[in-house]
């Protein structure tokens, strides 16, 4: 049983201000597996002070001494990975091989990046008689979630730090564990007293505290779309930046010269990956219509070879991450069933032999249209919908057609006809034949899918003002 009661701030592990316990649950078990504290408004408040009083000394450190701290707390991360990789098996229930290989090394991998972006990053630059200069933006408040919950503090904390912020780190209190062992790592690695602070609790009590703060200058959010609204609005009346990663419902195209049967079972196996919960996962795949009945025998061999168990076995996929989720995500595929999509494989309930724990069944849809529920709205689950197009107009009239534009997917041999589809997307990010793992490559995405972007340099400028000096080299004298 874990018992992480305190927060950290100020350099200090702290008792809250107002003692209140919250249940952590292993999703595989439904057994309570720790208790974290919930903060409040007033621990939010001694974390932002912290946070503001050391932004007056670490906004001035030079870039070799963020370079020092950034490897010092690769250094530590190496130590704890074991440790990060187990409690993130226990809190969200991913699979032990899926932490050891992906959601674990992804920390590190953010850290590596940073420190290689840092080495060379132009913090100024001269236009004429004007110096362009980017300065850190403040104190900033950083709200994560529990489905990659090190990739989301790491691609967050790590810019922060590199451009010379102070910050006060929200983790999801689904998956508190991971980030836990992150601010002991911080700690270890002799992080500056008050540069990072990390306050547990609920996002209406401290997520919206951080968001509404008038002493913090920007908020970075990931989760939901409808969290991400209410993170906006509270924080509009203090003008602060925000800058959202949110939801999606990204289309995988299968063009007509496309290897089917890879295309098809790579699609499945990528939105079964890590139990369905990423948001970038290629949940709507487009087939050409009259190769429907063949995608369906591929993507139900393929969904029926993903095995469901758990996490710390031989399972391809563990849980999803608690109750609330499990039965949203049974609402959806009811939704699919009743409004007349060709359920291929899987369904409502648990997988057979699994009795408790918030597992759910490897789920493939087929003739789906783009106006059925399970189109439209983010299951966040193992659940994929084929729908089938006419032409590649079509395709990506219909790949465009949702509020989301978080990801997108393509798959043809024409690589011209490819790139001419990538062009058409209206997506963040587009992968062709399953091009990926650009550490340096921009994250987020368009209309609902939030805005600004992370990872690599992108993800400096966010938290990065521009400031213009005018005159700074005056032309000089004629001779």
């Amino acid at each position: 049983m874990r018992e992480y009661m305190k927060f950290y701030i100020d350099g200090h592990w702290v008792d809250p201000v107002t003692p209140k316990s919250m249940d952590v649950i292993n999703p595989a078990t439904e057994a309570v597996a720790g208790h974290i504290s919930a903060g409040s408004k007033a621990d939010v408040d001694k974390a932002v002070a912290a946070a503001r009083k050391a932004f007056e000394t670490y906004s001035k450190t030079t870039r070799e001494e963020r370079i020092e701290l950034l490897q010092r707390i690769l250094a530590e991360y190496q130590k704890r990975f074991g440790d990060v990789a187990h409690a993130i098996t226990e809190e969200m229930g991913a699979p032990a091989s899926l932490a050891q290989r992906a959601q674990a090394p992804i920390g590190m991998a953010h850290l590596a990046t940073g420190i290689e972006v840092l080495k060379n990053f132009k913090f100024e630059e001269d236009r004429g008689p004007t110096r362009i200069v980017k300065e850190p933006i403040g104190v900033c408040g950083l709200i994560t979630p529990w489905n990659w919950p090190i990739n989301q503090i790491a691609c967050k904390v790590v810019p922060a730090l590199a451009t010379g912020c102070t910050m006060v780190l929200k983790p999801s209190e689904e998956a508190p564990f991971s980030a836990y062992i992150w601010a002991e790592i911080m700690d270890a690695a002799g992080v500056p007293a008050g540069v990072f602070n990390m306050v547990n609790g609920t996002g209406p009590e401290v997520g919206a505290a951080i968001s509404s703060h008038p002493d913090v200058d920007m908020v970075s959010f990931t989760g939901s779309t409808r969290a991400g609204v209410e993170v906006a609005k509270a924080a509009a009346p203090t003008v602060k930046r925000v800058a959202q990663e949110l939801g999606g419902k990204s289309p995988n195209i299968i063009l007509e010269d496309a290897d089917l049967k890879t295309a098809v079972a790579g699609g499945v196996r990528s939105v079964m990956n890590n139990s369905g919960q990423s948001c970038n996962a290629p949940t709507r795949m487009l087939v050409p219509a009259a190769k429907m009945a063949e995608a369906i025998v591929i993507a139900k061999e393929a969904a029926e070879a993903t095995t469901v168990g758990d996490p710390n076995g031989n399972a391809t996929i563990g849980p999803v991450v608690n109750k609330t989720q499990w039965e949203k995500i049974q609402r959806l595929i009811k939704a699919g069933v009743d409004e007349g999509a060709t359920l291929v494989t899987g369904g409502p309930g648990r997988p057979e032999g699994l009795d408790k724990g918030y597992f759910v069944k490897p789920t493939v849809f087929a003739n789906v249209n783009n106006d059925m529920t399970i189109a439209k709205e983010e299951i966040f689950g193992p659940v994929v919908s084929i729908l089938g197009y006419n032409s590649v107009d079509e395709a990506v009239k219909i790949g465009n057609d949702t509020e989301y534009g978080l990801a997108a997917y393509i798959s043809g041999t024409d690589m011209n006809k490819v790139r001419e589809v990538a062009s058409k997307l209206r997506a963040g990010q587009v992968s062709i034949n399953g091009g990926g793992g650009d550490m340096t490559a921009p994250f987020g995405g368009y209309k609902m899918s939030g805005n600004g972007r992370e990872w690599g340099d992108y993800g400096f400028h966010e938290y990065l003002e521009t400031k213009a000096v005018l005159g700074y080299a005056p032309k000089q004298a004629a001779e």
